[in-house]
Parts: C-alpha cells; sequence; structure tokens
C-alpha cells in the first residue's frame, strides 16, 4: 500500500512538474511576443539600479537611483555620479532620492532641485532641497521644505516645474490616511513652491505650500500646454486615479476614491475601479493624451481626454516608473529592481521610442 502512495505522489509530483515546464515555456512564448511588438524600441542605457526620476537637457539625461545617484547619459555613454545629502537617506520601502529637476538656469547654474526621504534622531521625513553639481559629484546646497510626512510606504516624490515656474512636489499620506484632508499638513497633497522655497502669494491657502489635498499617494504631474495640471495617484486595493488638479480643491482620499461621489470632493478623470491596479507612477502629456507609467499595471498607459478611452501602449517590460516626452519620442524606465518586479537582463533600463510607432 504504501509504495502505491508514493507512486501515486511521485506522478503527481510529475505532472506538477510538467505543468509548470509547460507553464515556463507559455510565459517566453508571451514574453517573446510582446518583445516582437516592442521591438521598435531603443534601449538608451541598462544595468540601473532602480531608476525613478527621468530629466533631460538637450541630448543628456540625468536619472536619479533610489539608494542615492544620479546617472547622466551622453552619447550611449553612462556615467553615475554620487549625491552628497546632508541626511541619511531613508531605506524604508518604497524611500530614498526619488524626484528630481534641473533648474531652468541650470547651464549656468548647475543646479537641482530633489526630494528624498530620510531618517535621524527625530525621525523619518521627505524633504526638498537643491543640488549643485561640482566635479562629478551632487551636493545639498540649501533646504526649500523640511519635515513632509514619511512612513512605511507612501512617500509621494515627484517633482515638476510647472509652466508658472513654480515648483510643484507630490506628497503621499505617510500611511495615515487622514493626515490628507488636514490642510496644515503636508502629507497626501500637490505643494507648490517658489524656487527659492517661499510660499507663493497666490496659493489658495495662506501662508500654506498646499495647492490640492486629499491625495493617497501620487506620483505623477503633467500639464497641458494651456496650463492645465493632472496628477496620477495610488489607490487603496485598486481604485488608482488620474485627476485634473485646481488650486484648493479636495480630492476625498480616503473619504472617498475611485468611482465614488460625494458632494465637494472631487471624482477622477479616469479610474482602475476595485478590480484593477495600474499603480500609476511618471506622467508626460503629448496631444491631448496622459502617457501614464504603470508599475503593477507592468505597462505604459495612454489616456485619451478627449474621448476618455484608456489602451496599453507598451507592455512586456515589467514595471514601469517614470515617463518624459520630447521632440516626438516616448522615454520611460523600467523599475524591475525596486524588490517587487522581477528583473530582466541587464534591469533596470532606459528606453526610447517614436510616438508615431504607438499608432
Amino acid at each position: 500500500m504504501n509504495k502505491i502512495i508514493g507512486a501515486y505522489i511521485i506522478a503527481i509530483l510529475l505532472l506538477a512538474g510538467c505543468t509548470a515546464s509547460e507553464q515556463r515555456n507559455l510565459d517566453k512564448q508571451q514574453l517573446d511576443l510582446e518583445e516582437r511588438e516592442n521591438q521598435n524600441l531603443d534601449v538608451v542605457a541598462e544595468n540601473l539600479e532602480v531608476p525613478w526620476s527621468i530629466e533631460k537637457l538637450e541630448n543628456t539625461f540625468y536619472l536619479t537611483e533610489r539608494q542615492g545617484a544620479i546617472v547622466k547619459i551622453k552619447d550611449g555613454e553612462s556615467v553615475k555620479h554620487s549625491v552628497n545629502l546632508l541626511k541619511d537617506i531613508s531605506t524604508a520601502s518604497e524611500a530614498g532620492l526619488l524626484g528630481f529637476v534641473l533648474a531652468p538656469d541650470f547651464s549656468e547654474s548647475n543646479k537641482g532641485y530633489a526630494y528624498y526621504t530620510y531618517e535621524d534622531s527625530s525621525g523619518q521625513f521627505n524633504r526638498i532641497v537643491t543640488l549643485r553639481l561640482e566635479d562629478s559629484v551632487w551636493k545639498e546646497e540649501s533646504l526649500l521644505l523640511d519635515k513632509i510626512p514619511s512612513g512605511s510606504w507612501h512617500h509621494g516624490g515627484r517633482l515638476k516645474i510647472g509652466p508658472d515656474k513654480k515648483l510643484y512636489a507630490t506628497t503621499g499620506d505617510a500611511y495615515e490616511p487622514d493626515i490628507a484632508q488636514e490642510t496644515a499638513s503636508l502629507g497626501g497633497k500637490v505643494l507648490r513652491i517658489n524656487l527659492d522655497g517661499s510660499v507663493p502669494e497666490d496659493n489658495p491657502f495662506p501662508d500654506s505650500y498646499v495647492y490640492s489635498y486629499g491625495h493617497r499617494n501620487p506620483q505623477g504631474i503633467a500639464w497641458l500646454p494651456d496650463g492645465t495640471l493632472y496628477a496620477s495617484e495610488h489607490g487603496s486595493r485598486a481604485n488608482d486615479e488620474i485627476n485634473k488638479i485646481e488650486a484648493g480643491k479636495n480630492y476625498g482620499w480616503p473619504i472617498i476614491e475611485g468611482y465614488e461621489e460625494k458632494e465637494g470632493l472631487v471624482s477622477p478623470l479616469f479610474t482602475s475601479g476595485n478590480k484593477t491596479t495600474w499603480a500609476p507612477s511618471g506622467m508626460d502629456i503629448y496631444k491631448g493624451k496622459l502617457y501614464v507609467a504603470a508599475l503593477s499595471g507592468s505597462a505604459v498607459l495612454e489616456f485619451d481626454l478627449e474621448s476618455k478611452k484608456i489602451r496599453e501602449v507598451i507592455s512586456g517590460l515589467g514595471r514601469i516608473r517614470d515617463i518624459l516626452i520630447e521632440d516626438n519620442f516616448l522615454y520611460f524606465i523600467s523599475n524591475n529592481k525596486d524588490g517587487r518586479g522581477t528583473p530582466q537582463g541587464n534591469d533596470d533600463k532606459l528606453y526610447k521610442i517614436a510616438l508615431s510607432e504607438l499608432d
């Protein structure tokens, strides 16, 4: 009897082995198909270490890496610049050196703006600082804004300079949902800051950096040519959102999310609903369409503002963290080494594709 039972178990294991092997073959075939679909992609750089933000000036790229480096890429050559910060970078999940943007006068000043998570004796927070590039080292120069809430997750982190020449930053709720509704807190917000770190006089709340509130974990912002601002936001249990951002408005978290509505609160233009997760991050805009990096969605998503249609335009490359559009080309970075992905050969990578190839 024991022999029969043993043989039965072995047969089950062999069957399971065959099924697993067949599944691996199917997965490989699917990956090969997706790679063929993306065959017009160019790899601009590879072997990156958890890149988070893309900046570009003429033909030179600057990418932040979460562990605390900025990679300069020019003419196919990558050089990793160290970053000397005044605080120790946090190693919490999703934390580190996140958003980065070059100063408008970078060619003369060698200055940039950065958003990073740190830890010291007072706790864990995010801060926004200026950096200056000297002899291939970025050095923290001045503090613009400190004590932005941080926690185990939900750090926000995107930085962009808007058409109005103000610095915008997205902040997460630090895994404390209620602070998103508190206009006195910097967590769960879109912030608007003068480039010298002062509060713009025309911000919606007096003496406050808060531009909009009621956000859970926004990680992408972009503007239409007419100045209309949009943001991407991670939802809870799916319910990811794309919002049109207006000064002083309340975007609902944690009172409403996804398809839910309530008077006085703004519902999203697009939502993944409660059954699908995009985990949207960086974004950019081209001819009335939003292009958004999707981490859990493992894709670049296109949101048509006129037709309200959503489609995947890039897939099969794993988690996508940030996007930049320039001169009719779409650039994006994979983030498969962030601890939640499955790294492929030579990950992570900076990719390039002509927008005409996406039609």
